[in-house]
């Protein structure tokens, strides 16, 4: 097993760890914070958009089953790149898109993947997603573990996060693990 980490961020966690969490060569997707400046953060200091952090997640794969290309086309194809601190009405810098690139490969193939998509115009908008190095990692608190699968019928879920997760198994379905 070729066992590496990727951490993304794009709007509200709860989004991207559903839909990640049934990509084939994942082998664990952890919801939390980085990128920002207060020690152990809660998720109401997060919230209030003052600690620099994203909600972003941490996603542990198997290189061998799934690319980290792939990963990366799977981040871009479920949120909006081209939204500064937004994704949809969540708004603030916690709902930033980043890529926290764990070392220069990771680096370099997000960058490369940013200039084709901008190349190929795939968005009416220019892509502002960052990509910086990974700092400190905090786990969220653990009710934010696994909550879609938990609390599919909660309102955020069922209009936000199950339309993306709907969008996902349409567009990537040569990526899904299972049914």
């Amino acid at each position: 097993m070729n066992r590496q980490a990727a951490v993304l961020a794009g709007g509200c966690f709860w989004c991207l760890e559903a839909v990640f969490l049934e990509v084939k060569g994942v082998l664990s997707v952890e919801s939390g914070y980085c990128g920002g400046t207060l020690r152990d953060p809660r998720y109401e200091e997060v919230c209030g958009g003052r600690t620099g952090h994203a909600e972003a997640v941490r996603i542990e794969f198997d290189a061998d089953r799934v690319a980290y290309r792939d990963l990366l086309g799977v981040f871009f194809g479920i949120h909006d790149p081209t939204t500064v601190d937004r994704q949809g009405h969540d708004v603030g810098s916690q709902y930033r898109s980043a890529i926290f690139f764990v070392d220069a490969g990771q680096q370099r193939e997000a960058q490369q993947t940013i200039a084709q998509l901008e190349r190929d115009a795939v968005f009416d908008a220019p892509i502002v997603t960052q990509v910086v190095a990974l700092g400190d990692w905090y786990p969220a608190e653990p009710y934010h573990q696994r909550y879609f699968e938990r609390n599919p019928h909660q309102g955020y879920c069922a209009a936000v996060v199950a339309p993306k997760v709907a969008k996902f198994r349409r567009q990537f379905a040569q990526l899904r693990d299972g049914p």
